[in-house]
């Protein structure tokens, strides 16, 4: 391996690191209200797009994970992959640039005041991102903002309201990912190459989700979790998944 390939991992790792160093109360705090909602039946909604969709969908139902967590998955925030043809890189530039989208989305979740939206975002500032943390504060939910501050301190925000997901969020988990996320510089080339945003947000996440099920334990509530079925127990893993499934369809249906 290169000594380029090893700066990356060591940066990934020194990053996560920081977070783990200065992030334990924040990462703590947003745990207590996702624990609180699902105590209290209701949905902790997830939220990102483009990259930051990764670590939204990875709270549920990715095995280990707390059922009570929902993400929310728009295509058009998505499958831009193929960066031609339908759903391309073009579309999705513009479409989460265009401030009023996130409030058609929200308008299609039947979201309660007693609900949390966990949203994840490198930049924090793009238009639908910051329709949805205003839509769900106005909703009376609180908001957790899984971001870079210093990407998002150092650009204007691109929404109405004129603020960032960090000036926004009730809690914010700071991933401390550099402006323009790339970390690597190779001799000869003008831009910087191995982005790091992606992993730290999904390990952010993730110590979220393993957070909220020790503060439900600890209260009592002992949280319906996800577990793998590719090994040799597979029919109670799926019968265990299945009964994961009902709850989170009877919290959907109370609505």
């Amino acid at each position: 391996m290169s000594n380029i390939a090893l700066s990356y991992f060591d940066t990934v790792i020194e990053r996560l690191k920081r977070v783990s160093e200065t992030q334990s109360d924040a990462i703590t705090a947003a745990a207590e209200i996702c624990a609180a909602a699902i105590m209290n039946d209701k949905l902790v909604f997830t939220f990102g797009t483009g990259h930051g969709s990764f670590a939204a969908m990875e709270m549920f139902p990715r095995t280990g994970t707390v059922t009570g967590f929902r993400p929310i998955v728009e295509s058009t925030m998505i499958s831009f992959h193929r960066v031609l043809g339908d759903g391309g890189a073009r579309q999705y530039r513009f479409i989460h640039g265009r401030e009023g989208y996130g409030d058609a989305i929200l308008s299609s979740h039947q979201l309660d005041a007693g609900d949390a939206m966990l949203i994840f975002s490198h930049s924090g500032l793009n238009a639908v991102t910051l329709d949805i943390a205003v839509g769900a504060k106005e909703r009376g939910m609180k908001v957790i903002g899984v971001t870079s501050i210093p990407h998002s301190s150092s650009t204007p925000s691109r929404h109405s309201c004129g603020k960032r997901l960090y000036e926004l969020a009730d809690v914010v988990i700071d991933t401390g990912v550099p402006k323009g996320d790339a970390s690597i510089e190779i001799d000869g080339m003008k831009h910087r190459v191995g982005a790091t945003s992606t992993s730290i947000a999904i390990a952010v996440g993730q110590a979220i989700n393993a957070e909220t099920a020790r503060i439900m334990t600890e209260n009592g509530h002992e949280p319906y979790v996800m577990v793998s079925p590719n090994t040799a127990e597979k029919a109670e893993a799926d019968r265990i998944n299945d009964r994961n499934y009902a709850e989170l369809w009877r919290r959907l249906k109370m609505r």
